[in-house]
């Protein structure tokens, strides 16, 4: 276990170091969209930018801070890291409508090839296949499923870089599941805003029905943390039931709370102008043409 430990705090700085670059390039960007937009949008906002730093935060407590060693030791902060990775930091990081700043706030040479790759050939053809709801779905569907069969998740305990590979996919199918809820300004909806709800529920139902046999499963399905020092005086069973009901109440809230707001948010764009509708389009098209601007 010391080993262990000090493979994840070797890991932990660097990732600390990367993530620390993101809000610099998205900073860069965010000036620049400031100096050129003609008026207030959905990226130049402060709270957006606020936004994005809270998804980070989230990011970094679950995969580079001491949570990740406890994590080892018990089922529960585990569940808590996963929850973290792929059910907050998405949602908080696609709510800042990080799009623009970032793209804005590589270096030119990267931010043209970037946009070329993605605006037309198989790159582009490709985003638009992983953003179908569909496939979001079903991908972190499988995801959750798949790490939390015993040979997948003890795998990814005993191997540090399998441990990097659970988060990092549990993180990107986050991003993909989230975009057709939030739909990050200035991106095309994929997702009718009447569908958000049934999309959102039909995802708590694998969550739920896991949930469920880690809290009423009487034995213990990870048997490595029957092995584990318990240094917190609770149980592996206890620990794993305290697992199953943190991630039934946690998915629940997190997947209803925005359901409502999409709905509400749904109402009121109903409510819009025809003059208000045509001035977010000709806001949309003229931004997909501002990272030319100084």
């Amino acid at each position: 276990m010391p080993a262990q430990f000090h493979a994840h705090g070797s890991f932990s700085a660097g990732l600390t170091s990367a993530l620390l670059m993101l809000p610099l390039v998205y900073a860069r960007g965010w000036l620049r969209v400031r100096r050129a937009a003609p008026t207030p949008i959905p990226s130049s906002s402060p709270g957006r930018a606020g936004l994005f730093i809270l998804g980070l935060g989230a990011l970094w407590i679950a995969v580079a801070s001491p949570l990740g060693a406890i994590a080892h030791e018990l089922l529960s902060m585990h569940m808590l890291q996963h929850v973290l990775v792929g059910a907050i930091a998405p949602p908080l990081i696609w709510s800042s409508a990080p799009v623009l700043p970032i793209w804005l706030g590589l270096l030119r040479w990267l931010a043209r090839r970037t946009h070329c790759a993605f605006a037309s050939g198989a790159l582009g053809r490709l985003g638009r296949l992983l953003t179908h709801p569909f496939t979001a779905w079903l991908a972190a569907t499988l995801t959750i499923i798949g790490w939390h069969v015993p040979a997948a998740f003890e795998l990814a305990q005993r191997s540090q870089s399998w441990h990097w590979i659970q988060n990092a996919s549990f993180f990107v199918t986050g991003l993909l599941f989230w975009w057709p809820v939030v739909q990050p300004w200035p991106a095309d909806a994929r997702l009718p805003r009447p569908a958000v709800p049934l999309y959102l529920f039909a995802a708590t139902l694998p969550c739920d029905a896991l949930s469920a046999f880690l809290v009423f499963c009487d034995r213990v399905v990870y048997r490595q943390y029957l092995t584990e020092p318990r240094r917190f005086g609770i149980s592996a069973l206890a620990d794993q039931q305290t697992a199953g009901a943190f991630m039934w109440v946690a998915i629940t809230l997190l997947y209803v709370v925005p359901a409502i707001v999409m709905t509400v948010h749904a109402l009121s764009s109903a409510q819009k102008s025809p003059g208000e509708h045509l001035l977010d389009e000709m806001l949309r098209g003229s931004l997909r043409v501002l990272w030319n601007a100084d």
